[in-house]
This record gives structure tokens, C-alpha cells and sequence, in this order.
């Protein structure tokens, strides 16, 4: 197995050079220039033999070279097309690569799953444009993806509010929906010059270890993260009036007085004061009087 090339400034240059290669602003595009980092990353991640890692988004096929070295298999899933002949050109020594041109939102990664890996859990392993963290990686939970962990390079302020509890300005329906499925801890706190180019803001490696089980019995999950996002969607409503303004939810305003009563917080409590668990009964509570 070849060892890695990339991961440093002159290489990503010469080959973006080599193929005249130009971002493209609407894919989000930051290529990592550290090795520090990406060493870090595969690190975290746990990567062995064993393992079929999915990659989202290998750009020119950085860390991809990592991973492909330390995995056993890696598919990795690249939007941009222009990307396709520069990584076949990076990749060509590493004979586990294989490469999606494809939107990882609309491939049907459990079925890559079953067909590369008998239906083992994977570990996923990106360095994601930052508008569409949340959808991703929300896709990946949501759709019951067989996975240990997720180690993601996103914006700071995201894997800030990946990790933060109640009563935090941060918190909202990502922590919580990120914190049913998986244990998040931040791994580094990347500064924006080790990509290139580098991104406005700075950049942290989260990693999400799936649990087996969630943290909380839940009747209707569907119904709980919809109580979670008509509670923030308005922060500044109380959350008696939030659940009942929202059109998604089919509860009378007393029927929600009541359940919020039995939980036992007072009418005037905002959704951003309530805990995982707290939501978990609400939902509940409110199943139980349907």
C-alpha cells in the first residue's frame, strides 16, 4: 500500500495545479492541509482492518489515502465530477478505494452497506461542507445507516451545539437529536489555516459513537423530534404555546397544558430548559391522552 502524499500544502497545490482545478463555492469546498490533523482524525475514528469506512466528500482524495491505509475497504462519495480524474489519479496505488460520483444524500447507503460489507456496521469519516452538515448526518441516524461512529470535521460552532445540555444558547434540536443517537466528544479544534482555502470561521473533528440502544425509552420517536423542533422553532414562546401553535402536532392547548404539568414544570418553561429525557416523557405523556 503506497503511503499517503497529501495532506500538505506544495502536494495539494501541484496537483490541483496539474489538473487546473478550481473550487466550486456551491459545494462548500476546504481541502485539509495538515497532516497533524488528518492523523488525529483517523485516530479518533479507530480505523482498523476490520472496518469499511465510508468517506463524505474525499476532494482530491487526502484523507482518503489515510483512511484507505488503515481501513479495510473505503467507499468514498464525491459530488463534483471535476474531482473524478483527480482522484483516480491520487488513489490509483490504493486497491480498497472505490469511488461514488454521486449526492450522498440520495444514495441508498444501507443497501452500499449490505453489498460491501454484508450489512456490518461502517465508520464514516468526513470533512463536511458546512451547509450540509445537519442534513447528512440527521440522514445517516435517521435512516437506521448500520454504523459505530461518525467522525466529522465541521464548523466550531456546530459541534458546539452537537455536545451542549439544556439551558445553554446553543442548544437546540441538533444537540438533542444528536445526543439520542450517539455520544459526541470533540476530538480537535482545527483553525482555518490548515485547509486550503481557508474557511471564514474556525473548524472542530466531532466524533458520534452510535449507541446500541438510545438513552431513552421513547413510544414514538417520529413524534418526539417532532415536539423537539416545534419547541424551538419559536424560542421565545413558551413552550405550552410553541407545541401548540405548531400545525404538525394534533394536541388541544390543554391536553399540552397537562402534559407539561405531569412532567412537572411550571407553564411558563421554554423547550430550550427541557433535557432529552424531559422531551422523551413529554412525548409520552402526550401518546398516553391521544
Amino acid at each position: 500500500m503506497p503511503e499517503p502524499t497529501l495532506g500538505n500544502p506544495q502536494n495539494t497545490i501541484a496537483v490541483l495545479q496539474k489538473y487546473n482545478f478550481s473550487f466550486q463555492k456551491k459545494f462548500g469546498q476546504n481541502f485539509l492541509i495538515d497532516t497533524h490533523v488528518l492523523d488525529k482524525i483517523i485516530r479518533a475514528a479507530e480505523i482498523t482492518k476490520e472496518d469499511m469506512v465510508l468517506e463524505i466528500g474525499p476532494g482530491i482524495g487526502t484523507m482518503t489515502q489515510y483512511l484507505a491505509n488503515a481501513a479495510g475497504k473505503v467507499i468514498a462519495v464525491e459530488i463534483d465530477k471535476m474531482l473524478i480524474p483527480i482522484l483516480e489519479d491520487t488513489l490509483s496505488g490504493f486497491e480498497n478505494v472505490r469511488v461514488i460520483n454521486e449526492d450522498v444524500l440520495k444514495v441508498d447507503i444501507e443497501k452500499l452497506v449490505r453489498e460491501e460489507n454484508g450489512g456490518r456496521p461502517i465508520k464514516v469519516v468526513a470533512n463536511l461542507p458546512y451547509y450540509i452538515t445537519t442534513p447528512i448526518i440527521m440522514g445517516l441516524f435517521e435512516n437506521h445507516v448500520p454504523m459505530k461512529s461518525i467522525t466529522v470535521m465541521v464548523q466550531k460552532e456546530v459541534a458546539d451545539r452537537m455536545q451542549v445540555g439544556p439551558g445553554t444558547k446553543d442548544y437546540g434540536a441538533l444537540s438533542l437529536a444528536v445526543q439520542y443517537y450517539a455520544r459526541p466528544y470533540i476530538v480537535a479544534n482545527v483553525p482555518p489555516n490548515c485547509f486550503m482555502p481557508r474557511p471564514k470561521v474556525g473548524s472542530a473533528v466531532i466524533r458520534l459513537e452510535r449507541y446500541e440502544e438510545p438513552p431513552v425509552r421513547v413510544e414514538d420517536e417520529k413524534q418526539m423530534f417532532q415536539i423537539i423542533r416545534a419547541s424551538f422553532n419559536q424560542r421565545r414562546k413558551t413552550l405550552v404555546n410553541g407545541l401548540s401553535n405548531a400545525a404538525e402536532l394534533d394536541f388541544t392547548k390543554e391536553c399540552i397544558q397537562s402534559a407539561v404539568e405531569a412532567l412537572g414544570r411550571g407553564a411558563s418553561v421554554r423547550g430550550e430548559a427541557l433535557s432529552l429525557e424531559e422531551f422523551a416523557r413529554l412525548s409520552n405523556l402526550l401518546s398516553e391522552m391521544k
